[in-house]
């Protein structure tokens, strides 16, 4: 769990909290919806326009740098129905979807891979895409 509350959209808090309240955890993603749900109880939930611009939220391109091999790659969290990895839209319900909500710019962040833990560091988020929710 991190250390500070997460700062997350109302729009974001509620179709979360959809997402979580009709899935049924299982096997490997039962701790992290666990652990989303209980950052989500303690989140700072803002209007949209309160969230800062350098807040990853849903639907804003977000791009990252892998700590660990000095990859670069931009993404977009949306919800599951929207996921697309060659589109580089990942499932907000995916470990690093998970992960990534609600950090910001600069933030070194840490997650939990099958092949151990990845660490990445934010180094941009842009405003959303046109025709976001």
């Amino acid at each position: 769990m991190r250390d500070h509350p997460i700062v997350i959209s109302e729009p974001d808090a509620r179709v979360l909290r959809g997402l979580l309240s009709t899935r049924a955890p299982r096997g490997h993603d039962q701790e992290h919806l666990e652990e989303l749900s209980l950052e989500l109880e303690r989140a700072q939930v803002l209007k949209p326009e309160q969230v800062a611009a350098d807040v990853v939220t849903m639907h804003k391109p977000v791009r990252i740098l892998d700590l660990s091999n000095g990859a670069r790659q931009e993404l977009t969290l949306v919800g599951p129905a929207e996921a697309n990895v060659s589109a580089r839209r990942i499932s907000v319900l995916a470990p690093l979807g998970t992960a990534l909500l609600g950090y910001r710019e600069g933030d070194e962040v840490e997650w939990l891979m099958p092949g151990g833990v990845r660490r990445i560091r934010i180094e941009s988020v842009q405003s959303a895409h046109v025709g976001a929710h």
